[in-house]
């Protein structure tokens, strides 16, 4: 597996390469959000991002936005930042998880060996046919494959959506409420504004499924309720 390190500190560079060569992963660095696109640009064969938010010349949340227009590797982020508004900032970004600094080595490399693993798991072709749960708009889920189609043809998704929209597929017919979505899915108490993080990760559900000329919703929203697969 192969790993991209983006922090414009050396130091912090240095633990990363330290601890995730530890765990057998080969490593590689770049010092901003600048360098990391060209890094992803260049090298397919990475399988993973790690993120500092705050750097000089491009953050992180910037570089992740960019890259998401042409690369669906996953991108973990790695900041001081710890407040609800800047996690769904950068799951907005396109991020797919979040370790706060100062992190514990183990938090990490479970993350790490999470995101690695579901990533490679999509390697299939566009043009394969994925049999799954069937919805409306021509999507199909496979649940224990974590892949999504419309139509036949696979969508490149974020983990963090997938995980939204399989917990809600097997809840199928049943409204879910968004603090039950945020304890499923992220694994955390909800608090006050942590429905910001579900509210955005449905909207980038809907727009990549759901097909607004035919007006089908793959998505219901019940209101003052929950959200609800049909």
């Amino acid at each position: 597996m192969r790993i991209l390190i983006v922090d414009d500190e050396a130091d912090i560079r240095r633990i990363l390469r330290i601890l995730l060569e530890k765990a057998k992963y080969e490593v590689i660095e770049a010092q901003d959000g600048l360098s990391a696109i060209e890094c992803i640009k260049n090298d397919r064969t990475i399988d993973l991002c790690i993120m500092d938010v705050m750097m000089p010349n491009m953050s992180g949340i910037e570089a992740t936005s960019i890259i998401r227009g042409f690369s669906p590797v996953p991108v973990l982020f790695l900041t001081a930042k710890s407040l609800a508004r800047d996690k769904a900032i950068a799951y907005s970004s396109g991020g797919d998880d979040y370790v706060v600094k100062p992190f514990s080595s183990g938090e990490l490399l479970m993350k790490v060996e999470a995101l690695t693993r579901r990533y490679n798991s999509y390697g299939v072709k566009a043009d394969d046919v994925i049999e799954g749960v069937r919805l409306n708009s021509g999507v199909t889920v496979n649940v224990d494959t974590r892949e999504v189609a419309k139509n036949g043809v696979r969508i490149d998704m974020r983990d963090k959506e997938v995980d939204v929209l399989i917990y809600l597929v097997k809840n199928r017919g049943r409204v879910v409420s968004s603090d039950e979505l945020y304890r499923a899915v992220w694994g955390e108490i909800p608090l006050a504004s942590s429905g910001n993080n579900v509210t955005v990760h449905i909207l980038n559900l809907r727009r990549k499924l759901e097909d607004s000329a035919s007006g089908q919703k793959v998505i219901r929203t019940v209101w003052g309720k929950g959200y609800q697969v049909d």
